[in-house]
């Protein structure tokens, strides 16, 4: 399972950098695969996104990403190990949000769960974004899966 979900403000270097220390030891793991989602400045209408605050309903995203994990494992047997960061609270344009890391035996395994995975923390994880814009005005967003 993945021991580490919500984290407070963005996803930083050395958070990032931290998960990687963490699986040299996982020997029995030849690929890995690495997806970092960041808060892009879009255009809403005429407003410019500058941030995005995440609220989560806590107690359920442990609960579905450990059913999001273990169906991960099932489908991609070579996968070793999972690892989810993602914020909760105001994370600025630039900044990263999401980050996953699969480790598997062979790069294929590795790349395609970490894509599956991804798309299901997007669908299923009880987390929602409030787009906050240069004028200070907000819109909840609704997540598009492309």
């Amino acid at each position: 399972m993945s021991e580490n979900i919500l984290i407070n403000g963005p996803v930083t270097h050395s958070k990032i950098s931290s998960v990687i220390k963490s699986i040299s030891n996982k020997i029995e793991a030849g690929g890995h695969s690495v997806f970092i989602g960041q808060v892009r400045a879009d255009m809403v209408g005429r407003k410019i996104v500058k941030a995005i605050e995440y609220s989560a309903y806590e107690n359920m995203v442990k609960k579905e990403a450990d059913k999001i994990t273990k169906m991960i494992y099932a489908e991609f047997n070579d996968v070793k190990s999972i690892n989810i960061l993602h914020s909760v609270g105001i994370v600025k344009v630039g900044e990263a949000s999401l980050f996953v890391l699969v480790s598997a035996g062979h790069r294929s395994h590795a790349i395609q769960a970490c894509s599956k995975l991804v798309n299901m923390i997007k669908e299923k994880l009880p987390i929602w974004k409030k787009e906050i814009f240069e004028d200070n005005t907000h819109e909840w967003k609704q997540d598009s899966f492309a």
